[in-house]
């Protein structure tokens, strides 16, 4: 018998069911050719159910979510809704409630890709950036007092405990010596101004580094020398940790060295449970229903789910069929500029993925 995963189809809002269909396209026929199931069930979370119910999540989603192997996700942000309402209401709320601890960002320039960095290629971007999930600045520890008068104070605390640090780091140096490519892992922070927040990081590092994990070499980078690297010397980083905050701006700055939002995927990962996948650019509401949007990104992301399942072949074969296809048939990844439209990009990847 075949084996068969449940996964949640979330496509979200303004393009993302386009990215979606496309990247379900590609996901079918990788695993009818390496025989196994996708059992999905599609959910219409996000703005549109948000305008006429008023709810962002039924308090039933997140035990309905526990049922599945994996959650594929298309995009949430809808123009007629408030930045902040969707997004906490849907992601975060998605992410803490089925502790999703790991955000996992690939930078890796594909051949055929433009990057904005002069002199640099396919060999000098392959990194991958692990972010802490869950804590941080984004649970929302804090609030506002005297709101409206000159004396208003606002505070959000970035909060850590040695728990989510832990398990963060462990993930990081165990997948660093799974990757097995220079067995670096840098840890980002901001030890001499956060003394206390990135002090409990560094020596949470130093400390498993030396005790468990002798083999991997540990480097350590200010963020905003991280940033500095991750533009003139890409090719230093192998593996990256940091917390929530300073993960998420510096993958937004990986996506850009490695061609756009347009190719950039991520993983938000409990490794003990459910975990989600999604495209790192949001939901583009001023190209919906044109098929011009480019669905490489949402079908890397299924790719990335396909190897958290352990279908690894199924998971090189969309690889491979992502990388002829940009060295061959797109033009570019920008939105209209293909040189094809959202739905020839799936029906080309599912020709290269059958005919190998």
């Amino acid at each position: 018998m075949a084996k068969s995963y449940k996964i949640a189809v979330i496509p979200g809002d303004g393009t993302g069911p386009e990215v979606v269909r496309e990247g379900v396209k590609v996901l079918e026929a990788a695993s009818g050719k390496f025989g196994f199931k996708l059992e999905k069930q599609e959910f219409d979370f996000g703005g549109e159910r948000y305008k006429r119910t008023g709810e962002t999540l039924p308090d039933s989603a997140i035990d309905e979510m526990r049922a599945f192997d994996a959650i594929y996700l298309g995009a949430i942000g809808h123009p007629d809704v408030k930045p902040g309402i969707l997004e906490k209401g849907i992601l975060l709320k998605l992410r803490f409630g089925l502790d999703q601890y790991i955000n996992l960002r690939p930078v890796k320039l594909y051949p055929g890709v433009e990057t904005p960095l002069r002199n640099k290629g396919p060999e000098d971007i392959d990194y991958v950036v692990v972010r802490e999930n869950t804590g941080g600045l984004y649970t929302g520890t804090g609030g506002i007092s005297m709101k409206g008068t000159p004396h208003e104070v606002a505070v959000q605390s970035m909060v850590y405990n040695r728990f989510q640090v832990d398990r963060c780091l462990r993930y990081a140096f165990e997948y660093t010596k799974k990757r097995n490519r220079k067995k670096t892992l840098a840890l980002c922070g901001k030890t001499n101004v956060l003394t206390f927040a990135y002090d409990l990081w560094e020596r949470a590092f130093n400390e498993m580094g030396e005790k468990e994990y002798p083999d991997i070499t540990r480097e350590y980078y200010h963020v905003d020398a991280t940033c500095m690297w991750m533009v003139k010397n890409p090719e230093w980083f192998d593996v990256i940790v940091t917390g929530n905050m300073f993960g998420d701006i510096i993958t937004d700055l990986g996506a850009i060295t490695q061609g756009g939002m347009g190719i950039a995927a991520g993983g938000n990962l409990n490794p003990e449970g459910v975990s989600m996948f999604e495209p790192i650019g949001g939901s583009a509401p001023k190209y919906t229903g044109k098929n011009v949007i480019n669905p490489l990104a949402a079908i890397a992301a299924g790719q990335m789910m396909l190897e958290s399942l352990g279908e690894e072949d199924a998971a090189e074969a969309v690889e491979d069929a992502m990388v002829k296809a940009l060295q061959k048939d797109i033009k570019s990844l920008s939105a209209g500029k293909m040189g094809m439209g959202t739905s020839d990009v799936g029906d080309l990847l599912v020709k290269y993925i059958l005919e190998d």
